[in-house]
């Protein structure tokens, strides 16, 4: 079900165009940015010079391809940075912080282990905000409603929470006392716990309930904390007694990265509903627009997180490994196996909400070896008959069961969610 809203996939020659996806793929009030690498799209190849130098290219292609639609840099809400080396961090700060002319995003930042480029050092990709909308929309000068609360961690390089429309978008938290601004004491289920309180903060600051959140991803230095980390997970989803009746819980990725800042364990960042959108849409009552939770049998079920969560325009799918459904095993075969079982379970969902893939406008990838990408490129592009969606593609050192693939999507939902009568 595509409905009349138009999903609006453009390239502009001012930054590196890609044959796998696209640079920008705009719906309804939000654009949705393919990863940027350091590469000179004048030449086609990697900027020579140090770390300020690629990221300052990132950064250069992003503002390419938001002023090729007509954007300004403080249309950004999300920024998130792929570092090879989190030591490179305060230098590619310096060079951030010139880019934006007012309130920051916000920002995740991590280590990974391999990007496309096997000579990148840094990658960024981006979310912006979309006040005209998409076709039959009709524009409108919709507030950015950029916030922080005292109660969390406050960063001079990021917000805590930037508001567009119907979706709040709240940067990663790392596992910080915000009064001692320090990493807690304690293993992973104290740093879990501290993530999570953080985020609860600062939605309880902006007067939204814990349960309005969509999609969480969860960054661990080792997945062998998963265990700890889901025990600390439950206790905080579901949190009100209604989402405790449906038993509702968040779409979910989860990876494993090289390092976080600050030598934390753990980090997470969060999409959230937010029924009351931003001035000038009418305020309505937050859960007056319905959460649709759903899942399908035709795809692997679990129980720490829902296949897909529609609200809005908007739906945010759990990250899926390469396994059939009703089973914890990896598909036979290699990574074009297992590529291909990971889109068969990203179509089946999508399918059983009554959408098809062109309807995607986000797709990330993670990697266990980054010489694969060539091979899962093989058969990718057969699960879209029209515009490739944006795309973002990392190495990690480790994804569950053993897998060498996982991938998530963001998908466009023309119908929305209606207000319940």
């Amino acid at each position: 079900m595509t409905g009349e809203i138009i999903k609006v996939s453009r390239n502009t020659e001012l930054a590196p165009i890609c044959a796998q996806s696209t640079q920008t793929v705009a719906f309804s009030h939000y654009n949705n940015f393919s990863a940027q690498l350091p590469i000179d799209p004048k030449t086609g190849a990697l900027v020579v010079g140090d770390i300020q130098d690629q990221a300052r290219q990132c950064l250069t292609n992003i503002k390419a391809i938001v002023e090729s639609i007509d954007h300004v840099m403080d249309d950004v809400v999300k920024v998130t940075i792929f570092l090879k080396n989190l030591d490179h961090l305060a230098q590619v700060d310096e060079v951030y912080a010139s880019f934006f002319d007012n309130l920051l995003p916000t920002r995740t930042v991590i280590e990974v282990a391999a990007l496309p480029h096997g000579d990148a050092l840094v990658q960024m990709d981006a979310l912006i905000s979309n006040g005209e909308g998409t076709y039959p929309q009709a524009p409108c000068e919709l507030v950015k409603l950029s916030r922080n609360t005292e109660r969390a961690p406050i960063s001079e390089l990021a917000t805590q929470t930037v508001a567009f429309s119907h979706y709040n978008n709240i940067g990663a938290q790392l596992p910080v006392c915000p009064e001692k601004g320090a990493v807690v004491d304690g293993g992973i289920k104290a740093q879990t716990a501290q993530c999570l309180r953080n985020i609860k903060q600062i939605m309880e600051s902006i007067d939204v309930p814990f349960d309005d959140i969509v999609k969480a991803n969860v960054y661990v230095t080792d997945l062998a904390h998963m265990d700890a980390v889901n025990e600390v997970y439950t206790t905080f989803f579901p949190d009100s007694s209604i989402a405790r009746t449906v038993g509702y819980m968040p779409a979910r990725s989860v990876i494993q990265v090289s390092r976080l800042p600050m030598g934390a364990l753990v980090q997470i960042d969060v999409s959230i509903s937010h029924g009351d959108g931003t001035p000038p849409q009418e305020v309505e009552d937050r859960h007056g627009i319905v959460i649709r939770a759903n899942n399908t049998d035709q795809a692997p079920v679990c129980p720490l997180s829902t296949q897909t969560v529609a609200f809005s325009h908007y739906n945010h799918l759990t990250g899926q490994l390469p396994r059939v459904a009703n089973s914890d095993q990896v598909v036979e075969g290699g990574v074009a196996e297992q590529a291909t079982q990971c889109l068969s379970n990203i179509k089946a969902i999508i399918e059983s909400i009554g959408h098809k893939m062109d309807d995607i406008v986000k797709v990330n990838i993670q990697l266990v070896d980054m010489a694969d990408l060539a091979a899962v490129e093989q058969v990718y592009p057969e699960f879209f008959n029209h515009e490739l969606p944006a795309r973002t593609v990392i190495g990690v050192s480790q994804i569950a069961l053993g897998a060498k693939v996982q991938m998530d999507a963001v998908l466009s939902n023309a119908e929305g969610t209606p207000p319940q009568r």
